[in-house]
């Protein structure tokens, strides 16, 4: 597995307004972030219901062959385990952590936040870029999100997914105590912020027999069904998701 040379200054998409304040780019937690990152977490953040429902946006949204950039990444990208890529590239802060993900075939180690743009990556050389549970760390989110656009090919998918669950001391301070409604909001904004995406998409479950459920979910009675479903998700990771396309959603 080769790392990917660090990426020369440039720019990316159109920042058509500033979404955040200074204020709500701040952190409580002020350190060096390649400090906090610096020892590999071989862990799931998150639980295997909301991971699940990743794996499945990911199956029905990133084309099968296409060229992958998994953002914010670390030793496991959550990618359909029978889907076929021409290449998925990782980023993340730690070395170690992308070095262990076995379906990166390269990756880059660089700091979004003191660099956010100017990657090595070509304009529209990917299909999808992905980033799951770490948009709440950005505090220059109008930059990366234009960035992700000047790497999308045109019909390019990028999809955000997050819970509730984050480091409290490294997360912005517009995202740190918001409810899940408001955060969804805040990444729609993101999108907007940058000219050429379509409008983004907020999904907060995927279709239940396509996703999968509770062994016996299907033998409840349909008057049951909406309850069942309420219990598992209350009992869960929640999940959200927020998807946006450059210029045009592929048919």
């Amino acid at each position: 597995m080769r790392p990917v040379a660090a990426a020369a200054e440039g720019g990316g998409g159109t920042v058509l307004r500033q979404v955040l304040t200074g204020s709500e780019r701040t952190k409580l937690d002020t350190g060096d972030d390649r400090g906090f990152y610096d020892a590999p977490r071989l862990v799931k953040h998150v639980d295997d219901g909301f991971l699940d429902q990743v794996t499945e946006l990911y199956r029905q949204r990133i084309p099968e062959g296409g060229a992958v950039l998994d953002l914010c990444s670390s030793w496991v990208s959550h990618l359909p385990p029978e889907a076929t890529y021409s290449k998925v590239v990782g980023h993340g802060m730690n070395a170690a952590e992308l070095a262990r993900n076995p379906r990166l075939d390269s990756f880059f180690v660089r700091n979004l936040n003191a660099s956010p743009d100017g990657w090595a990556a070509a304009d529209q050389s990917f299909d999808a870029v992905l980033c799951c549970v770490s948009v709440q760390y950005l505090q220059q989110p109008e930059r990366v999100f234009a960035e992700v656009y000047r790497v999308l090919k045109p019909g390019g998918v990028f999809i955000i997914t997050f819970s509730n669950r984050l480091f409290y001391t490294k997360a912005i301070s517009a995202w740190r105590d918001a409810s899940g409604y408001a955060r969804c909001q805040l990444v729609k904004q993101y999108f907007q912020a940058v000219a050429g995406f379509t409008a983004p998409e907020v999904l907060t479950e995927l279709p239940k027999q396509v996703a999968g459920t509770a062994a016996g979910n299907g033998m409840l009675p349909q008057w049951l069904k909406p309850l069942s479903r309420f219990f598992a998700r209350t009992s869960l990771d929640p999940f959200y998701a927020v998807v946006a396309y450059r210029n045009f959603k592929r048919e």
